[in-house]
């Protein structure tokens, strides 16, 4: 376990078993906007304090109102998982959880799902199932329709809201084009597609008017997803309203491109077309290609931020920019065949 990036706190929490796992058994993983500590059936997680933009995460109040928002939103899902928000306090010259001095960090608690259920390791073991797609959506469909989608929530599904997210996505990775994972030629021909089905606000208007804009998940993918008998889908958007008031189009089309990644087109479209019909949507399948170019290159993004993070380590970043390059292969795939 390579702790040199760690920050001081938590490899103190580490070192005092406060987290009530033996150190030699502790897990630590990091994303580009987390530290995610496994500690037997339990885990706790960190923001780190970073500002991308989209987030920002540079202050202890931030960093304790997001925590809180975390799990305020995954509870719709996840109500057993999400145990709540800890401090983590200076106490003299130690680190406490839920101490009495002074507050230096905020984190979350959840309880530890099964990983070999994830859906992500039954992918990669060849066990992922049709029903399983049927449970996913037995339990998306509900959702989403007692999801809010006030008026304050259907103004992100306008086409000035939704080409916000999606082209900042090509300002944040202008900088890669030409490296190891972005050509210029695939940054071309995938900003020219968004922009030419950005040009067409009726099509956007019409979701609206359906009430298909909707306080959505914002990170639906196999990574977020445990093949459990409730299906547990956690880790949502917490951090930035846009991304998680959307059309329900954009949410099911990221799922549908995680499958496509992984090399399962039939159950993408199994999965879209069965959404569609238990949801009374016909419309979506005309809106997701979009959206599922727009998803692929946001997971490219996140590779490449991740990649570049020193904190992170050389193995770890070379493993991101080479997923990363898939993603933007799939989204240039997605801005080729159309909508």
């Amino acid at each position: 376990m390579n702790q040199q990036h760690l920050p001081a706190y938590l490899k103190a929490l580490m070192k005092t078993g406060q987290l009530g796992c033996p150190v030699s058994e502790l897990q630590v993983i990091q994303t580009h906007i987390s530290y995610v500590l496994v500690a037997g059936q339990q885990v706790y997680k960190f923001k780190k304090p970073v500002n991308f933009g989209f987030l920002d995460f540079t202050t202890l109040e931030q960093r304790g109102y997001f925590c809180r928002r975390e799990v305020e939103l995954n509870r719709r899902l996840c109500p057993d998982i999400y145990l709540g928000v800890f401090t983590v306090n200076r106490d003299g010259d130690d680190y406490r959880l839920n101490g009495t001095g002074e507050v230096i960090e905020y984190g979350v608690k959840m309880a530890r799902l099964p990983e070999e259920l994830m859906m992500g390791r039954v992918i990669a073991a060849g066990k992922l199932e049709y029903q399983h797609l049927d449970a996913i959506i037995a339990r998306l469909v509900p959702f989403y329709a007692q999801a809010a989608g006030d008026e304050k929530i259907k103004a992100f599904g306008k086409v000035e809201a939704v080409g916000v997210n999606v082209i900042e996505n090509f300002q944040q990775t202008e900088s890669f084009v030409d490296g190891p994972a972005l050509s210029r030629a695939q940054f071309d021909r995938i900003g020219a597609f968004s922009r030419t089905v950005l040009a067409d606000s009726a099509r956007f208007d019409q979701r609206i008017a359906a009430g298909r804009i909707r306080d959505c998940h914002g990170d639906l993918y196999s990574a977020n997803i445990c093949l459990d008998d409730r299906i547990h889908i956690f880790d949502c958007i917490e951090f930035n309203e846009r991304f998680r008031y959307a059309d329900v189009a954009s949410d099911v089309a990221f799922l549908a491109m995680d499958l496509d990644y992984h090399g399962l087109a039939p159950m993408a479209t199994y999965f879209l077309e069965g959404f569609a019909r238990a949801a009374d949507d016909p419309d979506l399948l005309q809106h997701v290609g979009f959206y599922q170019c727009y998803r692929a290159y946001v997971r490219g993004k996140i590779g490449l931020f991740t990649a570049a993070d020193p904190a992170v380590e050389k193995t770890v970043a070379e493993a991101c920019t080479e997923q990363a390059k898939r993603y933007f292969e799939l989204a240039d795939r997605y801005a080729q065949t159309g909508i």
